[in-house]
């Protein structure tokens, strides 16, 4: 048995260990804003971009090194911005250019990174590129921008290809032109609204370089990249083999309509266009894009040294509550991917999927039990790991998925076009629950405003302000998980040992003397390290790690000798 040093060694957590020559992203953790839901300073019952500014101090309270926003770009909000009408302004009802600025200079002053989600796959049904495309008929160079093509069979009545949306529903829809007559279909890999963009056709690359550029000009550290392994389609639109198979999930990926070659072209400019702005100021912009593809091996092309800095490892999101499972995607994940020189870029929620505390055990209608004991577990599983990670607004409160929102007020365009409950994202975006006893729950300036989507009564029980005055609240989990990561030179990046342990728990080393442990059964277990963890997720009991825990602890050294993960 190992052994911990005595004290808790927390006075270490002031002191930022990171080499400042390093670039800030390869270990950075970043919080997800869902514009939407997470502050609404005017009322009207959706979060914008002042209450974004406004919850800066709690972020870096927090201890986050940045925040990436969802869309907040002008959009009819079919797809809650993920339609895109305008990609260089903001939509009204989260502010103006004026308010963007404002928030940008008080996240730097507050040494707060701003990443921005970028949608190049698909705009929006509404962008004026699409309008002019209805508008011009067959043939014309404003449809050459989309992907139109005529139907099949007798009166071009039948989509141009067998391809199911990722939303529900054929990819193909018909429209109406000019004269009146049914006419072309364009493809959209997602709803009607959103238009898939035709790479294929150079204006839209030439687009995109002025769009990066005027965001960068106003002062942002990077992107996230909606969809990073679309883009491009199979330039003869063929039938899938396995249309069925391409409908099932909206996770499922077309290999006739993602991962194409050409896509990795797209993020070579695009990472030349970051590394001009880096030479001029010396500050490094960082391109982390949403990748799904079947292996990691394919996922370690899309961060090669001149091409995205990082790609979020949904692996590790989507693996069973089982050590074997966890041990494989992490394995996985150090060979392919740190392998590239890139560092793994690990995540256990966003806004597309259920929230860690219902996914892993939870009914939905609380915050205690064997979901969040596990959600508690998994935080400091991931924040142990080398590389960055990513958390979702509302982790760091234990939120469980709302899951019994009436049919009447859902708004997921998945349960539109699918008339079915499963895999609908609408849950886990329910407004933030900020103070109070009843909703709004401090999320909107007005006590008689309606949040867009209704938050239970529950939520009171995970409210900032009682989770900031709870010492055993998930917030003070994840914050002074995030203090020891900085202060500590064994986290963040740097090599991972595993160490044998008791069937059902997983070990491993960081650097020289941290230690890791999650115990995935129910049972406690003897404590691989003896002494007081450093950090725990539950109460740990001298000699002892209990079942659904995790802790750190910092040792003489003297780890066994096992082999490293690069």
């Amino acid at each position: 048995m190992l052994t911990a040093p005595a004290g808790d060694g927390l006075s270490q957590r002031d002191t930022d260990t990171r080499t400042p020559a390093r670039p800030w992203w390869r270990d950075a953790v970043i919080y997800q804003v869902y514009v939407r839901s997470f502050l609404d300073s005017t009322g009207d019952g959706i979060g914008d971009l002042a209450g974004v500014r406004a919850g800066l101090p709690y972020l870096k309270k927090l201890g986050v090194d940045g925040v990436w926003l969802s869309p907040f770009y002008p959009s009819p909000q079919h797809d809650h911005g993920y339609d895109v009408a305008d990609y260089r302004d903001v939509d009204p009802v989260y502010g103006d250019l004026d308010e963007f600025g404002r928030l940008v200079a008080d996240a730097r002053r507050l040494g707060i990174k701003v990443l921005l989600d970028i949608v190049p796959n698909h705009c929006s049904s509404e962008h004026p590129w699409f309008r002019e495309a209805l508008a011009s008929g067959p043939g014309s160079e404003a449809r050459a921008r989309f992907h139109f093509a005529e139907g099949r069979g007798p009166g071009g009545d039948v989509p141009p290809n067998n391809w199911h949306a990722m939303f529900g529903g054929p990819a193909w829809s018909r429209v109406t032109e000019p004269d009146g007559t049914p006419g072309q279909w364009y493809l959209h890999m997602f709803t009607p609204e959103q238009p898939d963009l035709n790479w294929r056709n150079p204006e839209i690359a030439a687009h995109f370089d002025e769009v990066l550029r005027f965001w960068l000009d106003r002062g942002v550290d990077g992107f996230r990249i909606d969809v990073a392994a679309g883009l491009f389609k199979h330039p003869d639109l063929p039938d899938s083999d396995d249309p069925e198979a391409d409908a099932r999930t909206r996770d499922s990926v077309n290999p006739l309509a993602w991962n194409q070659p050409e896509v990795h072209d797209v993020w070579r400019q695009w990472r030349r266009v970051c590394e001009e702005y880096t030479a001029r100021d010396g500050r490094e912009r960082l391109l982390v894009g949403e990748v799904s593809v079947p292996t990691a091996r394919e996922h370690a092309r899309y961060v090669r040294p001149d091409e995205l800095h990082q790609a979020f490892f949904f692996d590790l999101l989507g693996a069973p509550w089982d050590p074997a499972a966890f041990r494989d995607v992490i394995d996985e994940a150090l060979r392919d991917i740190a392998g590239t020189g890139s560092s793994v870029t690990w995540v256990l929620n966003n806004h597309d999927q259920v929230r860690t505390v219902t996914r892993y055990g939870e009914s939905g209608t609380g915050g205690s039990g064997l979901g969040a004991a596990r959600a508690r577990a998994a935080a400091l599983l991931m924040l142990a790991l080398p590389g960055a990670a990513y958390i979702y607004q509302g982790e760091e409160l234990g939120l469980p998925e709302v899951v019994d929102l009436p049919d009447e007020v859902l708004t997921d365009p998945i349960f539109h076009r699918t008339g079915s409950r499963a895999r609908i994202r609408d849950g886990c975006r329910v407004p933030l629950p900020w103070s109070g006893h009843a909703s709004p729950f401090g999320f909107s300036a007005g006590p008689e405003a309606r949040p867009w989507l209704p938050q239970p009564a529950w939520f009171a029980d995970h409210a900032t302000d009682r989770a900031l005055a709870d010492t055993r609240s998930f917030w003070h989990l994840y914050r002074e998980g995030l203090q020891l990561r900085h202060g500590l030179p064994q986290l963040g990046e740097g090599t991972l040992r595993w160490l044998d342990g008791p069937p059902g728990v997983l070990v491993f080393a960081r650097g020289d003397g941290l230690v890791c442990a999650v115990n995935f059964t129910t049972a406690p277990v003897p404590a691989p390290v003896s002494g007081t963890p450093l950090l725990a997720s539950g109460p740990c009991p001298p000699g002892a790690l209990p079942g659904s825990t995790a802790a750190w602890w910092i040792t003489d050294g003297t780890t066994p000798q096992s082999p490293t993960c690069p």
